[in-house]
């Protein structure tokens, strides 16, 4: 094995590639604060239908972007198809980016019992937990933040079970020249039908190949759409991988978390990612893929859900009925003043 260092990796492909141009973006969501645009989300969008032509595209959709979070269920089949199997909510957590629940946790220690390993055997960084709940009860107990407690543990304790298994070595499990980095690498090639325009470290340490916003749909509508029944090995555990994130939205993210409503409450698959990611697939297999330029997520759950719904794969009146629950309320001295709200044209 190399020893090519997560520091060199990432300072490697930072200087010969960067994402969509603000001037090959579009406005995809506004701020409004009493009657006035206070802010403006611009980007990037590709809507696919089932069978993988483009829809709709908004902005530049061809070039690179870090999927970041997205990139989970491509890693996650990956583990899947190294002979470790996940079905249910052990599936959901490996894909997850979750809030730190006692629930969550629960299933990542269960995880790393099935490989005779523990919490100090993750990579990830330790944090505090996502759900304010759990995060008060640590500070009460005198507890800091965990490994565990890190939104990407989940993927980790599964990177670590599919190690053990084909008796890989877990130091260094997430150097991109490991077995499993290059079992990954070559399951977001597979799924996505491109090579990555350069690759990275994510935030929690693993890997992360930059892929433009249309092959990221691309890979997302067929792991969507795959069956467990599938006569292909990896497109049954795709197919074990998408029953398991439409049947468990709860683990996806956490209890009023914007991925778990829309999966619970429209049977979506969906998967956020930091600095601005948003895939969504609806069961017909159209699919969305968006950038936010400024990286931030708020407004990206309502512009990917009103994308679905204009191309007619998801009613527009149940987005309507759910965007409430999304807290995209402005408020103004405790009062509701104005809103987030999708603005594309």
């Amino acid at each position: 094995m190399t020893t090519s260092t997560p520091a060199a990796f990432g300072a490697a492909a930072s200087s010969t590639a960067g994402t969509i141009e603000v001037a090959d973006s579009v406005e995809l969501a506004v701020v409004e604060r009493s009657g006035f645009v206070e802010s403006r989300h611009a980007g990037a969008a590709v809507v696919l239908s089932g069978d993988g032509a483009v829809l709709r595209a908004l902005g530049d959709v061809t070039a690179p972007v870090f999927p970041r979070s997205s990139m989970k269920p491509f890693q996650a089949i990956a583990v899947m198809a190294s002979g470790v199997v996940l079905r249910g909510e052990d599936a959901a957590i490996a894909t997850s980016s979750h809030s730190g629940t006692q629930k969550h946790t629960d299933l990542v220690r269960g995880l790393l019992a099935r490989a005779g390993l523990s919490e100090a055997d993750l990579g990830c960084t330790p944090t505090w937990p996502g759900d304010s709940a759990t995060r008060d009860n640590l500070v009460r107990q005198g507890n800091g933040p965990a490994p565990i407690y890190s939104d990407c543990s989940g993927k980790h304790a599964a990177m670590l079970v599919a190690c053990v298994q084909n008796q890989w070595v877990t130091n260094g499990y997430l150097d991109p020249e490991h077995p499993l980095q290059k079992r990954i690498l070559d399951v977001v090639e597979r799924f996505t039908g491109e090579r990555p325009a350069a690759s990275g470290v994510d935030g929690c340490g693993a890997p992360v190949h930059a892929l433009s916003l249309t092959a990221l749909a691309r890979g997302i509508a067929r792991i969507a759409t795959s069956k467990s029944s599938s006569p292909f090995a990896i497109y049954r555990e795709a197919g074990f991988l998408a029953e398991a994130v439409r049947e468990n939205g709860w683990v996806i993210a956490g209890p009023g978390l914007p991925d778990s409503i829309a999966i619970e409450r429209l049977g979506l698959f969906v998967k956020g990612g930091a600095e601005g990611i948003m895939v969504a697939s609806a069961e017909n297999g159209t699919t969305v893929a968006l950038k936010i330029l400024d990286g931030n997520l708020r407004a990206a759950t309502i512009v990917a859900l009103s994308l679905l719904a204009d191309a007619g794969a998801v009613a527009r009146s149940d987005v309507d009925l759910l965007a409430p629950e999304l807290k995209l309320g402005v408020f103004g001295g405790g009062q509701p003043i104005g809103q987030i709200r999708a603005s594309y044209v």
